[in-house]
């Protein structure tokens, strides 16, 4: 009988899925200004102790590399939507969203959304904090652009994913 050098189940889909190859499997876009000190940097850490080949946007310039990411999100498998308050004050971040939903409706991309602090229907229906956001921002956009970022968060926002609420989730781990 073969002995496995990986502590991986072989019979979970997502754990093959995530380990099965070395380019970017899971894409994260989140609010990076609002989330990457905290949330993020933990979930970041905790891929990195599991293996979980992953992608953020640390290193790429604002505006210039929009090219750069959205051939990262065509790379990934999986992509992490972090929506919080101040996500749809984001165009880099809407933008991203909308690629991701494009990919998933093409099944090439399976997305799973992370309510940090906001609510789902706020997030879908553009609604309190988050929905004065994405106005805010709409005022300076074409119609056809808010039209494909309010298809893509309602899209995205319908999917089954989690809500982590005001409570302190996240400790200390080595």
């Amino acid at each position: 009988m073969k002995k496995s050098n990986s502590r991986i189940p072989t019979r979970d889909p997502l754990s093959r899925l995530l380990h099965t190859s070395n380019h970017n499997q899971v894409f994260i876009n989140f609010r990076g200004e609002e989330l990457r000190c905290n949330f993020v940097s933990h979930l970041v850490n905790a891929f990195k102790r599991h293996g979980i080949n992953f992608f953020i946007d640390k290193d790429e310039q604002k505006g210039k590399d929009r090219k750069h990411l959205f051939a990262r999100i065509k790379q990934s498998r999986m992509a992490l939507t972090i929506f919080s308050k101040r996500y749809a004050e984001s165009r880099w971040c809407l933008n991203e969203l909308a690629r991701i939903k494009k990919r998933a409706d093409k099944r090439k991309l399976q997305v799973v959304p992370i309510f940090f602090k906001v609510k789902a229907a706020s997030v879908r229906y553009q609604k309190a904090e988050f929905g004065r956001n994405f106005w805010r921002l709409a005022k300076t956009s074409s119609g056809e652009q808010i039209k494909e970022w309010k298809e893509a968060l309602e899209s995205v926002s319908d999917k089954i994913g989690l809500s982590l609420g005001n409570k302190r989730y996240l400790t200390d781990h080595p």
